[in-house]
């Protein structure tokens, strides 16, 4: 059974999606606060993050940057409003997927088992190794057994979209994925539209994997299209 944090400050819709969840087979308990919603996650150890990013006092981008200090465990942010400005600052901070407010329960449900199944990593196709070197000098080093990343031997933290969107992307170096493709094999989304997702997981990944501003080793944008990943 799924463990669900979920951080809301409204206790109408704290208490109907955890109801909700609950019919859905997720054991959930709830915080009103940042404050408490951070304190729960060190005791209550959720599988899953839902996050309200409109909170009082301690807001949910800071919670959710905060969360990611020290714990990479899936973030889900729940936004009252569709802006486009407020949901890539959510993604950028670290979430790793979310839904826009009045939340309908099927579509919670769907986006936590997504992000869940995420955690496993990617699949691995037939003859990409199980661990591998990538740069001139093996800096980067990928597990995907073990689903670890190094580089450099320092051990990098990735989240469950980051992780696995590194593993697609790396499982075929040289080839140009769209959006569209990464949208639909990392985050499972079917719709069009939603790039947002896949272009905040790239800068996020990009930065813990030290890549150069402006020069990215590894991931690579392909200009009006998507993104490859380059071994050398």
């Amino acid at each position: 059974m799924p463990r669900v944090l979920l951080i809301e400050d409204d206790r109408a819709v704290r208490e109907g999606v955890r109801l909700a969840l609950r019919r859905q087979g997720h054991d959930v308990t709830a915080a009103e606060t940042g404050e408490e919603g951070l304190a729960l996650l060190r005791t209550f150890r959720p599988d899953v993050v839902v996050l309200d990013l409109m909170l009082p006092g301690l807001s949910g981008l800071e919670v959710c940057r905060r969360i990611r200090t020290e714990d990479q465990v899936p973030i889900v942010m729940a936004t009252a409003r569709g802006d486009d400005t407020d949901i890539v600052v959510g993604l950028e901070a670290g979430a790793d997927d979310y839904v826009v407010k009045p939340v309908q329960a099927r579509v919670l449900d769907a986006r936590i088992r997504a992000v869940l199944r995420r955690v496993g990593g990617a699949p691995n196709p037939d003859g990409i190794p199980k661990i591998e070197s990538h740069g001139d000098d093996g800096e980067l080093t990928i597990d995907r057994a073990g689903l670890a990343i190094t580089r450099r031997g320092v051990p990098v933290a990735l989240a469950p979209s980051e992780l696995r969107l590194l593993l697609t992307l790396s499982a075929s170096p040289g080839q140009v994925f769209s959006r569209q493709q990464l949208l639909e094999a990392v985050w499972e989304h079917s719709y069009h539209g939603d790039s947002r997702l896949v272009d905040a997981c790239v800068k996020r990944l990009r930065t813990k994997m030290g890549e150069p501003a402006g020069r990215p080793r590894y991931i690579q944008t392909v200009r009006g299209f998507g993104y490859r990943f380059q071994s050398r």
